[in-house]
């Protein structure tokens, strides 16, 4: 792997690029993105050049399509007509079915080998980019088939993921998409969802909160114009978690009720705050 292309160089893009420099890459680092985006990485060494889509596929090994999800998509659409035979697209997209789908169609004369590093940050765009972004952090492969993890390039791609730090798992792209929709999409919802709440009632108190309000809503800082392309194309699968979650709060609402006979909080309360301490515990032993 000499060139490297990233189509989208804003955090995970630019994360991705200074984490192959610090993990000792010595080849060429194109950057394919908007012009302030391309202007701020090139300012920062992230990248060694900016070029147009069509150069950038012809000169690189790897195409690392890390943009919204749409857009790779889209972009995968044309990419088969300039790129390198022997070259290997992978994207970073946080939803597989639709990008899996695309490129069985769409790639015929490269590798592909869709991905999604399970790291990120609130704040977005090459500026919060930083080379230990994956340090500690799964990295999700779907292949098609397993012949897609014996494509040369990406045995050679497979070399690097731990040594930017982080770790493969390989799933299908329906079953990574169910699973993200529990792990990751629905807590964003929950985030924000309470967020939304407090900001409707203003007529709260502004400083009566301690820590765990500040820890429940990290995740709602994070922006819509990522999201939005998350929850489109994975809405069946969120809407089966939402429908869980809910499902769990009325557990816990009508224990909190009571009845005559049976106090608040006991037995259901308690034995969903065991479950969930035991959850988090394990959560915490293998992170």
């Amino acid at each position: 792997m000499e060139t490297v292309a990233i189509f989208g160089v804003g955090l995970i893009g630019g994360s991705f690029a200074l984490a192959l420099r610090k993990a000792g890459f010595t080849g060429r680092i194109i950057g394919v993105s908007s012009e302030p985006s391309v202007r701020a990485a090139l300012d920062r060494n992230i990248i060694d050049e900016a070029l147009p889509t069509r150069a950038a596929a012809a000169q690189a090994d790897l195409l690392y399509l890390s943009q919204p999800i749409h857009k790779i998509a889209e972009c995968l659409g044309e990419l088969d007509a300039w790129v390198q035979p022997g070259a290997l697209i992978t994207d970073a997209g946080s939803t597989k079915k639709l990008i899996v789908q695309t490129a069985s169609q769409k790639i015929t004369r490269a590798g592909f080998l869709g991905g999604h590093p399970m790291a990120g940050r609130e704040r977005r765009g090459v500026e919060a980019a930083e080379a230990d972004l994956f340090q500690g952090r799964p990295y999700l492969l779907t292949p098609r088939s397993p012949a897609d993890l014996d494509h040369p390039a990406a045995r050679d791609f497979l070399d690097w993921i731990p040594r930017i730090g982080s770790f493969p798992i390989i799933l299908d792209a329906d079953t990574h998409d169910k699973t993200v929709a529990l792990t990751s999409h629905l807590p964003q919802l929950a985030s924000s969802a309470l967020a939304a709440l407090l900001e409707e009632r203003l007529e709260l108190p502004t400083r009566v909160y301690g820590p765990a309000l500040v820890d429940s809503t990290r995740l709602a800082l994070s922006s819509f114009d990522i999201w939005g392309d998350i929850f489109d194309t994975n809405r069946d699968a969120i809407g089966l978690a939402l429908e869980s979650y809910i499902a769990k709060l009325e557990e816990f609402r009508t224990a909190l009720g009571g009845t005559l006979d049976k106090p608040p909080g006991a037995p259901s309360l308690r034995r969903g705050f065991d479950a969930g301490s035991r959850f988090a515990a394990r959560l915490r032993d293998v992170t």
